[in-house]
């Protein structure tokens, strides 16, 4: 039983498959980068980077280096498995050939919270934006039924009661949905639809305009910077800027998704590497300059608001750029959205593929060469939630289950060796550093130092008579990660990934570990009933 569930795919025949790919490859580094900006700039950059600004000040651009740097590290593990595996797969193609295939799996069903669920996020937010700019438009088609519903029941003036006093119903059912959220699923679900070409021809104009728009905020912003903003540039001390960690890790997510794109790209080994490399690096320079003109322009006091970018220039009385900044917010996800239902298709292939989920989810469209059948299922997944569930679910969703997949990324890394059978000049590495002394040294300083400084780190911030389990489990991994760097000598890079990864996991509630566990467990039903037993390995003996 054991030996079935962890069988690896042989990194022989993964590559075969990428060789072989129907689909089209017409995408260039430049193509990539673009898709890596277009997924990463979003969401982020025009409602988190806000509450970011208030928790830690000016200072919150030390925050956007620290996670740039656990990112890139985590990047860098994505890079060397996209040039070793350069097929669509991803996350869950990189956990079949280092753990197995059960946590292939595990990996492949956490995926769709990254991707699917959270395009539903997304989504709800781009229509937010979207009416800003469109007026006329009935509340009853610009806000979910559940949130109208709550406002209804505790009788909160606004958007929501409004949607559902004056609702058209279907005997006792009110008709309240947000059409812009489903209309924008259902446009781009048809542009991937129809070809890669025509999603990278849309993707990069996108691209080309909202950094565009950035820039001028960013020019614009700087003539009316005030420096005595920057007093005090720590004001709640570092507490106060970690504050925001959760906040400034969603404005990172999205580089992933570059890798889904591996069968399409002209020179997966080469231009994948660089291209995630390139937007994380390109993303990083435009949110650190971003967060240094927003907190020069007004009190970081004043930033804690859903569409912080728009509040600087409505401060300032720069009315002319509250269309601009909305405008860019409009551009900015719909690339997101795009490049996000352009992957989740793609890895569902993946899985198809190795039997564990049925062949339609594979078959390629005759005359786009794109995943047809598993494009529209992609469509319907992020379609239909919109009908019946809000923004906060689906977020607590994305996040966790993108931290998951990190995580099994940098530790995947860790299971390979150092030196493929298949070695082909020219792929990425990532250089090795002999972790066997460093991790355990500064695993064991760290640890004295939180046992005198920091003892109340292992109880929960808001009662301390109560053991905060996630972080104590953290310590406990990473001192097993330091026993085995010492064992194994592990490549430094990996494991900093894999730690810093596993830090940022300890920050999320139970509740959203309840969720993601009742979504496991549906995983797991659907694996053992249908995956294992269809496996392309099964039967087969795999040390």
């Amino acid at each position: 039983m054991s030996n079935s569930l962890l069988r690896k795919k042989p990194v022989s025949s993964v590559d075969a498959e990428g060789k072989s790919t129907s689909m089209r490859r017409v995408l260039s580094v430049k193509d990539l980068t673009f898709f890596g900006i277009a997924a990463i700039i979003g969401g982020g950059i025009f409602s988190a980077i806000g509450n970011a600004c208030f928790t830690g000040g000016p200072a919150v651009i030390l925050l956007y280096g620290i996670c740039a740097v656990a990112c890139g590290f985590t990047a860098m593990c994505y890079a060397e498995f996209a040039s070793r595996v350069p097929v669509a797969g991803s996350a869950y193609t990189y956990a079949y050939i280092s753990f197995g295939e059960l946590f292939a799996w595990i990996i492949g069903w956490a995926l769709i919270m990254e991707y699917s669920i959270g395009n539903i996020y997304i989504a709800f937010s781009w229509s937010g934006y979207f009416t800003n700019l469109v007026h006329g438009i009935p509340e009853w088609l610009t806000i979910n039924y559940k949130s109208a519903h709550h406002a209804f029941m505790t009788n909160t003036p606004g958007e929501g009661l409004t949607a559902w006093m004056t609702a058209p119903q279907i005997g006792s059912l009110r008709i309240i949905f947000d059409m812009p959220a489903v209309a924008i699923n259902t446009l781009l679900t048809g542009f991937v639809f129809i070809g890669t070409s025509e999603s990278r021809n849309l993707s990069n104009t996108m691209v080309i305009i909202k950094l565009s728009i950035i820039i001028l905020v960013i020019l614009v912003g700087v003539f009316h910077i005030d420096i005595d903003n920057w007093k005090p540039f720590m004001p709640n001390g570092f507490g106060g800027v970690m504050a925001g960690v959760s906040a400034v890790f969603y404005a990172y997510i999205g580089f992933d998704a570059v890798s889904t794109l591996a069968e399409e790209s002209r020179n997966p080994e080469k231009d994948l590497p660089k291209s995630m490399i390139y937007s994380l690096v390109i993303c990083t320079v435009v949110y650190i300059i971003l967060a240094l003109v927003m907190t020069g322009m007004n009190s970081y006091k004043l930033l804690g608001v859903s569409d912080p970018l728009a509040e600087i220039f409505k401060i300032k009385g720069i009315k002319w750029m509250l269309f601009i900044v909305s405008l860019a917010a409009v551009i900015a996800m719909t690339s997101v959205l795009l490049v996000y239902q352009m992957g989740q298709p793609r890895i569902w292939m993946s899985m198809s593929r190795d039997g564990l989920l049925p062949k339609k989810f594979s078959s390629i469209h005759p005359r786009f060469k794109t995943p047809g059948f598993a494009t529209i299922i992609t469509g319907l997944v992020v379609g239909i939630p919109i009908f019946f569930t809000d923004e906060n679910i689906v977020l607590d969703f994305t996040s966790i289950g993108t931290l998951f997949a990190f995580s099994l990324v940098c530790g995947g890394i860790l299971m390979l060796p150092r030196k493929s059978e298949h070695e082909t000049k020219g792929r990425f590495r990532i250089p090795y550093v002999n972790a066997k002394y460093i991790v355990p040294a500064v695993t064991a300083v760290s640890f004295v130092i939180i046992a005198v400084f920091f003892p109340d780190s292992v109880y929960e911030h808001t009662d301390k008579s109560r053991l905060h389990y996630p972080m104590i489990i953290f310590y406990v991994v990473w001192a097993v990660i330091a026993v085995l760097s010492y064992v194994r000598s592990f490549s430094l890079i990996p494991v900093i990934g894999l730690l810093s990864c596993c830090y940022l996991l300890t920050g999320m509630r139970w509740t959203n570990w309840a969720m993601f566990g009742a979504w496991l467990v549906v995983g797991l039903t659907i694996y053992f009933l249908y995956g294992r037993r269809h496996s392309k390995l099964a039967g087969q003996d795999n040390p």
